[in-house]
């Protein structure tokens, strides 16, 4: 029999900021009360010892638990092995299997059947009516409102079903899609007895040896289970104590034979949704059952942490492993406040647009650099800490982008801003949107009225839910099939939108997040980025100084930005064996340069030159010193002013190094590139040599003929 030692005198330590946390007595008088209450938790605190040191580590060492004092990684690693054996057993989704249990189990199968109906029938029977009255537009909006009730009367099935639909722009209309993203997954609770009796089964431990206190009652609770907040005994480690709701497999399991079957039916008789519905559950399904494996989670929340976690404003839990199974997940507690709390948050002296800025910056990182991300950061699993760092929780639901597409997304938003509609469409195919054999020509109109009308306001003004919005109206009229991952990235990116403007009516995501793609833009490697760099900067031949410029201001917003790194990727091209195309536009715009350079300095030089003095020096001419007209002077002066502030952009940069050109140098000794150089100062020679001839042979300026 269980038993521990409470007191009931005076002199209690408490679980700090734990409501309701069971307190911790130190003995005045003894009694032996049972532990059948599990809620109701208390456990004396354990004596110490004297500290062990490990070098210049200091180990804490508790009695009567010395094999946790220290664990290295290797500890660590066999600690992460044995959660992998508990979780062993952990179900898998597989139709077969669901389909060869329950259909077995006619008469469950029918009550849930009922369940279903009765509350989705409802639905389309109201859709139904709308339809015959001719108010489905009409009605939408509430419709939309009705689907997500019933969804969430329905149970976590369904509540995560509507938690996908809220993603498909290829599967639900714009409206659906606003409701939806609104759907919480918060249901009530179940016992706080069935809770701990999982945590003892599933780790094999009575809970008085693995906590010293735990709270009596879940702090948040959702679709597939609740947490605690405990402290550990053998540490003293305030940690979080996911635990999964009892019956949970068997409920979801039944919901998925069934759905899967209204699948089926779908693809076989309702020709306007595209898309293969059975595939589509079947993928969501594997989703929801890996949510359920909570060592998978905690192994994804390590892996999010060795790639995110580097950056000093960026939290993530760690896991403790000899405390974590299929159905149980033990990780390090973490006070913050919900990020769309704005008056909590700015009582800590805390600024909810830098949060966000934080969240979109590594989303970004998450999207784009390693293709991992977390593919559900609603309000409830990103925290403000009161140190201003942002926190991520929960990920069960990750995703993954993949190389190609990640590249193809940069270019993307490049040929966005070039209004290059051709070219977004055919970049549908590097994402997945299109197979190969699908003609995008009847969707460059589609896409060039919507976008010709948003873009009139410039790419720091755009708001990014518009572009979703009449993005996700184009692919729902047209044969798109819209990968997970792509859904995904829109819903992150537009849950972190909409937190902004709680706190600024006037933040655009895309203003925040065009540092990062600047940034990618001038300094990455890769050849798809390359060449839409290269496309950015160069059309009908010509380079284009301002988009040049406007990359650099953009991307020192970047705190990652290097000045050393800038441009790297086209010099090398530039230089390299399969750059001549490049070089014959390059060394003509370095022609142009040079004489904007030369010409613009003989001009600024001129206007110095007191006026008496001009007219001596230019045997009376006060024309100037150039035969040239005022466009023209007007337009090297202009070159030449952004060419020296783009230098100075260079320069004024945190990581500015001259040494950045010497790549150049070193290329131009080598005798297969030399002839760069030569073609350069040819080049400007002749425009020169042209310049002095015009005004040798220039004609005095006859004075207009007279007219009678």
């Amino acid at each position: 029999m269980n038993s521990l030692v409470v007191s009931s005198a005076a002199g209690a330590h408490s679980l700090p900021s734990c409501p309701g946390a069971i307190t911790i007595r130190r003995p005045k008088r003894w009694t032996r009360v049972r532990l059948a209450p599990r809620a109701a938790l208390v456990e004396a605190k354990p004596q110490s010892v004297p500290a062990t040191t490990a070098g210049d580590n200091v180990v804490p060492v508790v009695a009567g638990d010395y094999s946790f004092s220290f664990r290295d990684r290797t500890d660590d690693m066999q600690a992460e092995a044995r959660a992998m054996a508990r979780s062993a057993n952990a179900s898998v989704y597989s139709p077969e299997l669901l389909a060869n249990k329950y259909g077995a189990r006619p008469i469950k199968v029918l009550r849930r059947t009922l369940d279903i109906f009765v509350g989705l029938g409802s639905f389309a029977l109201s859709l139904w009516l709308d339809q015959l009255n001719d108010q489905l537009e009409l009605k939408a909006r509430f419709r939309a409102g009705q689907l997500r009730k019933v969804l969430t009367r329905l149970g976590p099935t369904f509540v995560k079903i509507g938690q996908g639909l809220s993603t498909r722009p290829d599967l639900c209309p714009p409206v659906y899609l606003e409701e939806l993203s609104e759907l919480q997954d918060a249901l009530p609770t179940f016992p706080d007895a069935e809770a701990f009796s999982c945590i003892e089964r599933e780790l094999g431990l009575p809970l008085d040896s693995i906590y010293s206190s735990i709270s009596p009652s879940p702090i948040a609770a959702a679709s597939l289970g609740q947490v605690y907040k405990a402290r550990l005994k053998y540490s003293g480690q305030v940690v979080a104590v996911k635990v999964q709701r009892p019956g949970i497999e068997e409920a979801i399991g039944l919901d998925f034979y069934l759905i899967r079957g209204v699948g089926f039916l779908v693809n076989k008789y309702v020709d306007i949704i595209s898309s293969d519905v059975v595939a589509l559950i079947d993928e969501f399904a594997r989703r929801v059952y890996q949510e359920l494996n909570y060592v998978q989670e905690g192994q994804n929340a390590r892996r999010f942490k060795k790639l995110y976690a580097d950056k000093q404003d960026v939290l993530v839990p760690d896991i403790f492993w000899d405390y974590t199974s299929g159905k149980v997940l033990t990780m390090e507690w973490v006070d913050g406040v919900k990020l769309n709390e704005q008056d909590a948050i700015e009582r800590q002296g805390l600024k909810v647009l830098d949060l966000v800025n934080t969240g979109i910056q590594c989303s970004l990182r998450q999207l784009l650099e390693y293709g991992y991300f977390h593919a559900d950061p609603h309000p409830g699993n990103l925290l403000a800490t009161p140190d201003g760092k942002l926190a991520f929780l929960d990920f069960g639901m990750m995703s993954e982008t993949p190389e190609e597409a990640r590249f193809a997304i940069i270019g993307h938003v490049v040929h966005m801003v070039n209004r290059d509609y051709e070219a977004m469409a055919n970049d549908y195919y590097a994402l997945d949107f299109l197979s190969k054999d699908v003609d995008v020509s009847p969707i460059v109109p589609a896409l060039r009225n919507f976008f010709d009308d948003a873009l009139n306001s410039t790419v720091s003004e755009l708001n990014f839910k518009t572009i979703v919005d009449g993005l996700g109206a184009v692919l729902y009229q047209y044969p798109f099939n819209v990968p997970a991952y792509y859904a995904l990235i829109l819903r992150s990116l537009t849950v972190l939108e909409g937190l902004a403007l709680y706190a600024d009516p006037n933040f655009k995501v895309l203003a925040a997040s065009y540092p990062y793609f600047a940034k990618r833009l001038l300094t990455d490697p890769n050849p798809y980025l390359r060449d839409a760099l290269i496309e950015l900067l160069f059309k009908d031949g010509k380079f284009r100084w301002n988009r040049l410029e406007n990359l650099l201001v953009q991307g020192r917003k970047d705190r990652d930005f290097s000045a050393k790194d800038a441009l790297q990727p086209v010099l090398k091209l530039l230089l390299g064996s399969d750059g001549e195309e490049l070089r014959v536009l390059v060394i003509k715009e370095a022609v142009r340069v040079t004489e904007a350079v030369i010409l613009g300095s003989v001009i600024e030089s001129y206007s110095f030159i007191p006026s008496p003095m001009r007219s001596l020096i230019f045997n009376g001419s006060g024309a100037g010193p150039l035969v040239i007209s005022d466009a023209e002077q007007t337009n090297l002066m202009e070159l030449r002013a952004r060419v020296f502030r783009i230098w100075g952009l260079l320069r004024s940069s945190e990581n500015f190094d001259p040494a950045l050109l010497q790549p150049i140098l070193q290329v131009l000794q080598e005798p297969e590139a030399r002839s760069l150089g030569g073609r350069v100062i040819g080049g400007i020679t002749q425009r020169l040599a042209a310049r002095l001839l015009q005004q040798v042979l220039r004609a005095p300026t006859a004075p207009p003929a007279s007219t009678l």
